[in-house]
């Protein structure tokens, strides 16, 4: 994805929150709001800016801290956690519940999320 025209918004303590595109030139057209993992929020479409700003404020960093669910190549899912994320890539780990004594699963994944990662509500696992 290139970022190039992305215009960075932060929190007032300096957080990255996630980005506005201008849509049209210049912006002419509205801006969509990206979080940081590279989601348009709302419904995709161009917003003015002030209400672009309110979605990523509304929209937070929190779901960094969610669990998610990882299609595996295999076809199996996986329940992992977010360890790190940037525009070049993002990094989850196996769910382990915080045991210490357990071996570090870890994948690294292409920015912006791809379609195999997906928020545990929206892929639910199954029951075992």
């Amino acid at each position: 994805m290139d970022r190039t025209d992305f215009i960075e918004h932060r929190r007032p303590d300096g957080e990255l929150v996630g980005w506005l595109r201008p849509e049209g030139v210049g912006g002419s057209e509205g801006f969509v709001p990206i979080d940081l993992l590279g989601r348009e929020l709302g419904d995709g479409a161009a917003v003015e800016w002030l209400d672009g700003e309110q979605l990523l404020e509304a929209h937070g960093i929190g779901y960094l801290a969610d669990p998610y669910v990882l299609r595996l190549d295999d076809g199996t899912d996986l329940r992992v956690r977010i360890t790190e994320v940037s525009t070049v890539r993002i990094v989850v780990k196996k769910d382990d519940f915080g045991a210490i004594d357990v071996p570090l699963m870890r994948f690294e994944l292409a920015w912006p999320m791809p379609p195999e990662l997906t928020p545990l509500g929206e892929r639910e696992l199954p029951v075992w």
